[in-house]
């Protein structure tokens, strides 16, 4: 029963979202914000959309060179109410920009807000919808993000943010361009219910900072399935929390966005970037660089290359992983257990340590496979830990066959990630490789 209802919700979605044919699994690329935010022009688009590249984040799958808020001039066309370009940032304009990043095969996205002005004060979209998407189509770009700053107080109910929200999904599809429509409503009247079949992602929460666990009042909600104040300065683990029960409202063509990625943005240590990058992929949310990635250490390089995760993350035939549970530590923080299905009978599981203390505990693979039940869980499984390398220098390290349970160090701050595959898969699968 199990493996026929997560069937039917992987096969559900599929047909019920927007149909644009993109984003059949969460989008990967590059954001300008989180690390530059206004401080944008050409040559910093370029030379990042070069850095993936060279750095061959490209052959990852990191395709999307987004450039955010303030590429606007200081207002609109005065006679057709067009949008145009800051002449000095980018005095090409945006055609020039996007056949220049098409002809790196690369893929260009912009950005506007859902109200008479985006958040950093420039012009919105809100009745310029049908405007706006005909000057994006005509400029080649391919993806946008929407925000939701100066609304009008168009919002409070699922109706209202929907019919907001949809003149833009329904002037973008009138192009006849696909152009990824990425929602940033903050989570505002629940997006994961009324944005399914308008939107390939939507956010879930006020905007994220680079902290694992700070507490910060401008983030005040404890959930948010009825928040009214989403907020801003959201630490990466309470995001996470956020993401918990919604993962069942996602699937091929619309995800749940838990924003940008902070890895490489100097806040967090490699541990916890490691669980932020790992967490984001595990629950299928857009992998969205949000670093200068013309200038990164080796740490950083090390965690948003780990194809096996990417792996998780681009996994066609799966869904978001699930919280199993979530147990407070005596010393502060907790543990959790977070498990999810890939397609060929193989499976992922991670244990999170939020705790200052490092702990071991023991994993019920029983628990592991709550979703698939009892008998399939009391079975023999051969374990991958997806964060250390095996012989051949490939993530991924078996860590042998275990029934029962398997006993898990890991470090304060730290998130193991292991993929499961049951012994008979498991052995056709090394007999297939050693042909």
């Amino acid at each position: 029963m199990a493996h026929s209802f997560l069937a039917l919700l992987l096969a559900i979605p599929a047909s019920l979202a927007l149909d644009n044919g993109l984003a059949l699994t969460p989008q990967m690329g590059w954001n300008t914000w989180n690390h530059f935010g206004c401080g944008i022009n050409e040559d910093l688009i370029l030379n990042s959309a070069k850095a993936l590249i060279s750095n061959n984040l490209t052959g990852l799958g990191y395709n999307y060179v987004l450039v955010d808020d303030c590429w606007q001039a200081d207002t609109r066309d005065p006679e057709t109410g067009a949008p145009v370009a800051h002449p000095d940032k980018f005095p090409n304009g945006f055609k020039d920009l996007a056949d220049k990043i098409h002809d790196m095969d690369l893929k260009l996205g912009i950005y506007s807000s859902a109200g008479t002005y985006t958040c950093g004060g420039r012009f919105g979209s809100l009745g310029f919808e049908e405007v706006d998407a005909k000057a994006y189509a005509s400029w080649g770009v391919d993806y946008l993000k929407y925000d939701n700053c100066y609304n009008e107080g168009r919002a409070g109910t699922p109706s209202i943010s929907y019919e907001r929200y949809n003149n833009m999904s329904r002037a973008l599809n009138a192009t006849g361009r696909p152009i990824l429509y990425s929602m940033c409503n903050w989570g505002e009247d629940g997006p994961w219910n009324f944005a399914v079949n308008i939107a390939n992602s939507w956010r879930i929460s006020g905007d994220i900072y680079d902290n694992y666990d700070r507490y910060d009042d401008r983030c005040p909600c404890m959930s948010m399935l009825d928040c009214k104040l989403a907020g801003f300065h959201c630490a990466m683990t309470r995001i996470l929390d956020f993401a918990a029960p919604l993962g069942q409202k996602a699937g091929r063509g619309h995800w749940n966005d838990l924003d940008m990625l902070e890895v490489g943005n100097g806040g967090m240590t490699f541990d916890e970037y490691v669980t932020h990058f790992s967490m984001w992929a595990l629950v299928k949310s857009p992998l969205i660089l949000g670093n200068d990635v013309t200038d990164m250490s080796d740490d950083t390089k090390t965690i948003i290359t780990n194809d096996a995760i990417i792996a998780v993350s681009q996994d066609a035939g799966s869904g978001p992983a699930n919280r199993v549970w979530k147990r407070t530590v005596d010393e502060g923080g907790d543990l959790q257990l977070w498990s999810g299905s890939l397609s060929n009978n193989q499976f992922v599981f991670a244990v999170i340590n939020t705790s200052p203390s490092n702990q071991t505990v023991d994993i019920s693979l029983i628990d592991v496979f709550v979703d698939q039940g009892r008998s399939f869980g009391s079975g023999t499984f051969t374990l991958y830990d997806l964060w250390q390398k095996d012989a051949d220098g490939k993530w991924g390290l078996s860590i042998g066959d275990h029934s029962g349970s398997v006993s898990v160090d890991v470090a304060s701050h730290q998130t193991k990630v292991y993929k499961a595959i049951p012994v008979s898969s498991a052995s056709q699968t090394r007999a297939a490789n050693e042909l």
